[in-house]
Parts: C-alpha cells; sequence; structure tokens
C-alpha cells in the first residue's frame, strides 16, 4: 500500500492543478521531466520569493522546463494565459519558478512562513 505524503496529510491552505500550498511544505506536481514527479519544498529551504511579469520571451510561451538553465518552470499547459510568476530561491544554482493561478495569495502564504516580503524582480 502507497503511504501519502505527510506535508498533504492536513488540509492545504492553498491549491490549483500544479501548485499545493501545505501547512509545512510548497508542493509543486509536474515538476521533473519527462514522468512529471512532484518536487515537494519545505517552507524553511525558501530563502527568498520574487514575483515576475512573464512575457512571450520571459516564461510565458514555455509549458515545461527551462530556457537559461537557471529558472526551471514546471509543466503547466496553462501558463501562455497566465501573467505572473513566482521565482522561489532555494539555495541551489537552478530556481524553481511557479505560475499559480492566484500568484498573489501563494506568494502571500510563503511570505508569511518566511517572515519577510521580498521586493518584485524580473529574470
Amino acid at each position: 500500500m502507497r503511504q501519502k505524503d505527510p506535508a498533504t496529510l492536513t488540509s492545504a491552505l492553498y491549491r490549483d492543478r500544479w501548485i499545493e500550498c501545505a501547512p509545512h511544505a510548497l508542493i509543486i506536481r509536474g515538476y521533473y521531466f519527462p514522468f512529471g514527479n512532484k518536487k515537494t519544498i519545505p517552507y524553511g529551504r525558501i530563502r527568498s520569493i520574487r514575483e515576475m511579469e512573464m512575457g512571450p520571451l520571459t516564461g510565458r510561451g514555455r509549458i515545461w522546463g527551462s530556457g537559461d538553465f537557471r529558472h526551471y518552470m514546471n509543466l503547466d499547459p496553462g501558463r501562455p494565459r497566465k501573467k505572473r510568476a513566482l521565482i522561489l530561491d532555494v539555495g541551489g544554482f537552478v530556481r524553481p519558478v511557479i505560475t499559480p493561478d492566484d500568484a498573489a495569495t501563494v506568494r502571500a502564504i510563503i511570505e508569511s512562513r518566511l517572515g519577510a516580503a521580498t521586493p518584485g524582480a524580473s529574470f
């Protein structure tokens, strides 16, 4: 029998098709190519979060992966219709970039777990 992820045993603070803010971790579905496995990032590992506006050449057209090997986007077929992305600094060279349906809510949840706000920026 498959065990449930402890991060999802309690109710989520936010959830859409690809992003979930569980009480103790951010869960990114469809992260790892090519199988789409999820990535779980405990809030304590997130050093900072930045919000950026996406354009045709700055992530909006990217469904999955990286264009610069520094920023990595999980699978999100709806990304071309979205305008805002969140860049997570987790202490490594590669920074996960997520595009939740409600970027402001997800940013607020993560920032509340960090205890500090981070000004917006772009790639």
